[in-house]
């Protein structure tokens, strides 16, 4: 796997992605805010990007409209609190390859995908 970003308002979250994806033998890069993670993206190629859907400074969907995702072979994973099923069908609209919920078991469902 090439280079992971991941970008959510919540510290402890990034941290705990941060050990999970160790804990793999994955090194990723994180961010709280969506504009760092954007230059980030721009400033090499990502393999996989982690987005939360509500950011310090943005939306997840407003970063995806911002990285032009459909221009990018990279997979997008959103992580999120939320199952609001119309949000979800929007994002997966938009080439979000799996949402997942914050819950208790998100790393097994995360573990699929590497």
């Amino acid at each position: 796997m090439g280079r992971i970003i991941h970008v959510d308002n919540s510290g402890f979250f990034r941290k705990a992605m941060r050990i999970f994806l160790a804990e793999l033998g994955l090194e990723s890069e994180a961010f709280e805010l969506g504009e760092d993670a954007i230059n980030a993206i721009m400033s090499g190629k990502v393999s996989c990007l982690i987005t939360g859907l509500e950011l310090s400074d943005m939306s997840g969907e407003e970063l995806l409209n911002r990285i032009d995702l459909p221009s990018r072979s990279m997979t997008v994973i959103a992580v999120t609190g939320s199952d609001n099923e119309e949000r979800i069908e929007k994002l997966r609209a938009m080439g979000v390859k799996a949402t997942i919920n914050k819950g208790k078991d998100w790393k097994e469902k995360l573990r699929e995908y590497f």
